[in-house]
């Protein structure tokens, strides 16, 4: 069953939510924008919630503050970082609440995972076929949430948070509860040699079973190769001791649904970005 459950309600824009943790857990919120519901124009229309892609910032502070009256938490409480594709934690705290809401002068600093336990705090981070990475732990009631494109996924950012989380609150990996979000599928995530080696490289150093990078690199004509970051980073999760039963995995492309979402690749470079959220109350 797909984990994130299209919710669409008036005068809100639609959004993706981890249903069953929101059910489980009350009080979480978790989930993921869709490209619609916002104000910005061609080619980021409309719901886009990056600032740093060259749309108005006008709008894409518009379209933060709807995300923020359809999940019922104050603006103010939003949390954005500067991504750098690395796999660098911030332990996300009162000092940090609301950072990079509105300006990229004041986010949080190259930084791709971010971990609190703060109640009332929202992590965000920005998406458009990269990998986003949802941690949970009820037992510690601590929220994590990583940005894992091929880079941070070869870095094992998901290990990094899931560590982080470990040594900043205690959890232990068989509490926490992990998902993966809408990305761009292996159906349509084409690389060259130069990410081939990197990753076959990561897979000898962390997998045992040596038929394994066949499930995660899919060998096409010309030297190219189909690259299933879900699965990778399924894959380094549950390595990093979270049970496979702990573990929710997206059927959602970003790129076979531009109808839904925004595709860096699908739509050469020039669009908007979808937001990640996960929140305490």
């Amino acid at each position: 069953m797909e984990p994130f459950n299209r919710v669409e309600r008036e005068n809100h824009p639609p959004l993706f939510y981890i249903a069953s943790w929101m059910q489980q857990f009350p009080g979480l919120s978790a989930g993921f924008t869709s490209r619609h519901g916002g104000v910005s124009e061609s080619p980021f229309s409309s719901l886009n919630c990056g600032l740093h892609v060259h749309d108005s910032a006008e709008h894409v502070v518009s379209n933060r503050e709807r995300l923020a009256d359809a999940i019922g938490m104050p603006f103010q409480a939003f949390t954005y970082a500067e991504q750098v594709h690395g796999k660098d934690i911030c332990v996300v705290t009162a000092a940090e609440k609301g950072m990079g809401r509105a300006s990229r002068e004041h986010a949080i600093q190259a930084r791709d995972g971010f971990i609190t336990k703060e109640k009332g705090q929202v992590l965000c981070a920005l998406f458009a076929d990269c990998v986003p990475l949802f941690f949970y732990d009820p037992v510690r009631e601590a929220a994590g949430l990583a940005h894992a494109g091929w880079k941070g996924t070869v870095l094992n950012i998901a290990s990094a948070t899931i560590n982080a989380m470990h040594q900043a609150f205690g959890s232990e990996p068989q509490d926490i509860r992990a998902a993966i979000g809408p990305s761009i599928g292996v159906c349509c995530y084409e690389i060259d040699n130069v990410v081939a080696d990197q990753v076959k490289g990561v897979i000898m150093n962390n997998h045992s079973e040596s038929d394994y990078s066949n499930k995660v690199l899919i060998a096409q004509p010309g030297n190219k190769y189909k690259l299933n970051l879900q699965e990778l980073n399924r894959n380094f999760i549950e390595k990093a001791g979270i049970m496979s039963s702990h573990i929710e995995v997206t059927q959602l492309c970003t790129s076979c649904s531009t109808d839904d979402f925004f595709s860096h690749r699908k739509e050469g470079g020039s669009t908007g970005r979808m937001a990640a959220w996960i929140a305490m109350s």
